[in-house]
């Protein structure tokens, strides 16, 4: 549960930093930061019965706060952009709320960087705004999956060539 693994990482912290970074469903989040630090989270976390913790090839420690530096740069560039007020809400993955407001969207989007992303928040905002059929853009169907197991009810898509967009039309007969 998400109780034990902040705990893993907060007592693991001590060797390298590392944190709780996709909430993704339930069973599922994910950790990163310096390598010895998610060593030692996972040894913990196995220690404490973990089904599964298994740790992956990443090229760096996204949504961690050791991408501060990124989000940094990233904030510097969002500064020479003008963003109008959406026109739909959009859902934020640092506060999983939906938001419309320009300077809130330039907010979320820097603080995503170096924050963790709350894939399931944003799922219950969205089903509380009344969607009820989510598109996921781009290969495979990992959303699709992680909706699945937020709520068998979700009714999940998936758009990644012509084959899976003319699927997706059909499925709903646009």
């Amino acid at each position: 549960d998400d109780a034990t693994i902040l705990k893993a990482c907060a007592e693991a912290s001590e060797v390298g930093a590392v944190q709780a970074v996709n909430f993704n469903c339930p069973g599922q989040t994910v950790i990163a930061g310096k390598t010895a630090g998610v060593e030692a989270a996972v040894e913990k976390l196995k220690s404490a019965g973990a089904k599964k913790a298994v740790i992956l090839p990443v090229s760096a420690p996204f949504h961690s706060t050791l991408m501060a530096p990124a989000a940094k740069k990233l904030a510097a560039e969002l500064d020479k952009v003008e963003l109008n007020d959406a026109a739909f809400p959009i859902a934020a993955n640092f506060t999983g709320e939906l938001e419309t407001s320009a300077a809130d969207i330039k907010k979320n989007l820097v603080a995503q960087a170096d924050n963790p992303v709350k894939w399931i928040a944003c799922v219950g905002a969205m089903k509380n705004f009344g969607a009820e059929t989510f598109i996921e853009c781009g290969p495979g169907k990992t959303l699709c999956g992680f909706n699945r197991r937020i709520d068998k009810q979700i009714h999940s898509l998936n758009v990644e060539d012509i084959d899976s967009l003319k699927k997706t039309l059909d499925a709903l007969k646009v």
